[in-house]
């Protein structure tokens, strides 16, 4: 029976590839025991226990962006962090640890490398953070997703396994479909970070280009900006179904013909599955600009086309509509250079390699 511990979380970009990686090992051996240790101020305290995951916590914070009284603080913080961990590795025993990125994944892959335990890292974006970049040179194997990040680890570590999404979520997005209709469906996807300027600047590029094109519109808006931009097509009478949040992202993946929102390492390895074209607006206070820089290898690879929000306007995104709309054959070469750069078994790869580890031990 295998048994893992998987640290950090944070953020959902963190916190989703470890669950990923639960489910996969979960559906391989029903018996095997998956731990997760995170902090109680990350989405993993609230995720975890709805998601019926075993779940412990430590006290550790950031040391970077955080100002020097934040950094001093979580300085101190870390000794108590690491003999935590080292609490929870003993009591344990994990054939293999595996850090997904987030403060919490620090003392817990460290704690296990100073037991001789197995540990490895994913790393979901193009530039990895500074836990990740002091990790790599601990771990056994480092799992990427961009070639962008190779530059920052041993080449004898790394793994091009991609980012790990979801099991269910992978097989929904290999057997979706497009709608059968003569509308060109656009899925705008504003995110959860600076969700405003992305509604903004696509919906006044979508009412531009709508009276030429037949469009079938489904704009996520996030909760604070719904009202503001469904009135915004009211009033120049496009019609648009705006939500604030969509459930079944699958599906309106699936529908779509095109997509428009930001470049998160979750969302960009969801659409290189689905296999969709998209234009990127990268979030621009993303951590070391990771989005622009994750939005760029899918540009340069011919999958997407890519524009910064301080050199955007909705003009300007009305422009690169046009072509792209008009040109049925250009957006399916996009999807298939997309598709190209899907990953859809990266759970598993991890995976296999937890597992080896286990039997070896």
């Amino acid at each position: 029976m295998t048994r893992i511990l998987i640290a950090g979380g944070g953020t959902g970009g963190h916190l989703f590839p470890g669950v990923a990686l639960a489910e996969e090992l979960r559906a391989r051996e029903p018996g095997a025991a998956i731990k997760f240790v995170g902090t109680r101020r990350g989405i993993e305290a609230r995720v975890l226990p709805e998601l019926g995951w075993d779940v412990e916590f430590i006290e550790v914070s950031g040391l970077k962006t955080v100002g020097a009284a934040g950094a001093v603080k979580g300085m101190f913080r870390l000794p108590r962090a690491l003999w935590q961990a080292r609490r929870i590795v003993k009591a344990f025993q994990p054939d293999a640890v595996i850090g997904v990125g987030g403060y919490a994944s620090g003392p817990v892959v460290l704690a296990a490398k100073m037991r001789g335990i197995p540990t490895a890292i994913c790393e979901q974006n193009s530039i990895p953070g500074l836990t990740n970049k002091l990790l790599g040179r601990m771990v056994r194997n480092v799992f990427l997703s961009f070639d962008e990040s190779k530059r920052f680890f041993k080449d004898k570590k790394i793994v091009m396994s991609g980012n790990p999404v979801r099991r269910d979520l992978v097989q929904k997005l290999l057997s979706a479909a497009a709608t059968p209709d003569d509308a060109i469906h656009v899925l705008v996807v504003g995110g959860s970070q600076g969700a405003v300027a992305v509604n903004e600047l696509a919906s006044k590029a979508l009412i531009s280009v709508a009276p030429a094109t037949k469009l079938a519109i489904v704009h996520q808006t996030g909760e604070k900006d719904l009202e503001p931009t469904a009135a915004r097509y009211r009033e120049a009478n496009v019609a648009a179904e705006t939500r604030a949040f969509i459930k079944d992202m699958a599906a309106a993946y699936g529908r779509a013909d095109l997509i428009i929102g930001r470049a998160g390492a979750t969302t960009v390895a969801e659409l290189a599955i689905a296999g969709k074209p998209a234009i990127f607006i990268p979030y621009p206070f993303a951590a070391d600009n990771h989005q622009e820089l994750n939005a760029k290898e899918m540009a340069d690879k011919g999958a997407a086309l890519m524009f910064r929000q301080a050199d955007l306007t909705a003009e300007k995104l009305a422009g690169a509509l046009r072509p792209l709309l008009a040109d049925a054959g250009k957006r399916a070469e996009m999807g298939a250079a997309m598709k190209s750069l899907a990953k859809p078994g990266a759970a598993a790869a991890v995976i296999d390699w937890c597992e080896a580890h286990s039997h070896a031990s």
